[in-house]
């Protein structure tokens, strides 16, 4: 078969050979584009991926994310390349691309509003997995960060799950941030009572807790000067790990010192006075 052949008269097959033959080489050169820019695709992802997780400044979802968006970013690319190659008009297929981009992200929009926020999470770490925070009304330790959702659990062992957007747009207090904590005691004593006294037995406790810190040092004051009762306050610093034991033995400990120094912690009362009728 000759290429000068009226290609009206030949078969499928025959234009299929015919097409093959005169296209062979720009075919080749495609397929040779396409695996070399995927190779080259995988290898720079990879390499990304490796600096990302090379130190402590991006958490692996976030580095997973990115390396992902640069893999596919060249995909996209190599396969513009090899469809110019062939010979394909590529400005049609782009518009067309970013319209369909664009009708997805305003279908998505809460969906990307959550993994913008998810980003940005996993990049200022206001919290990491395993710290207790609070969000809202919502106390709980952090399971796992994702790019669409937070999982936490309640101190109560309750399973719970928020958006990323919905969390990235409260206020959020960690309690494992810092290695330090300050705890503040106040106890009542009556107006009879001293309190210098109750100051000194605060004192005593704090400084006799080996838990305590000594900087910045134990504090003790008068905090209130209530209806019944004069409240003294104790701040003392402890390690984090120590707060809630610490606050527990603490608090016990003040009522089994004061009675046994003779302080009272008194509790609201009400007299009630009975008249007879006339």
């Amino acid at each position: 078969m000759k290429i000068g052949t009226d290609i009206s008269a030949l078969n499928m097959t025959e234009t299929a050979l015919v097409w093959l033959r005169l296209n062979f080489m720009d075919i080749i050169g495609g397929f040779a584009v396409l695996f070399i820019g995927l190779f080259l695709a995988s290898v720079i992802s990879r390499a990304v991926s490796r600096a990302l997780n090379s130190g402590d400044r991006f958490e692996p979802t976030v580095a997973r994310f990115l390396s992902n968006v640069v893999k596919y970013a060249l995909w996209v690319v190599v396969l513009v390349t090899v469809l110019t190659q062939f010979g394909v008009e590529t400005t049609s297929i782009l518009a067309a691309l970013s319209g369909v981009a664009l009708a997805i992200g305003l279908a998505l929009q809460g969906t990307l509003s959550n993994v913008a926020a998810g980003v940005m999470i996993l990049l200022q770490k206001p919290f990491r997995v395993g710290e207790a925070i609070n969000v809202g009304n919502i106390t709980a330790t952090v399971q796992n960060i994702g790019l669409f959702t937070t999982e936490l659990k309640q101190f109560d062992g309750l399973f719970v799950m928020i958006p990323n957007a919905e969390l990235w747009n409260k206020p959020i207090v960690n309690f494992h941030r810092h290695p330090t904590r300050r705890f503040e005691l106040v106890v009542g004593i009556a107006y009879s009572d001293s309190m210098e006294e109750a100051r000194t037995q605060l004192l005593g406790l704090a400084h006799a807790d080996e838990r305590v810190l000594k900087d910045p040092e134990p504090v003790a004051f008068v905090n209130t000067l209530g209806d019944s009762s004069v409240g003294i306050g104790l701040r003392v610093w402890c390690s984090i790990d120590d707060y809630i034991g610490l606050t527990w033995d603490l608090t016990e400990a003040a009522k089994a010192r004061f009675d046994e120094v003779g302080l009272t912690i008194p509790f609201p009362q009400r007299e009630v006075l009975t008249r007879q009728a006339a």
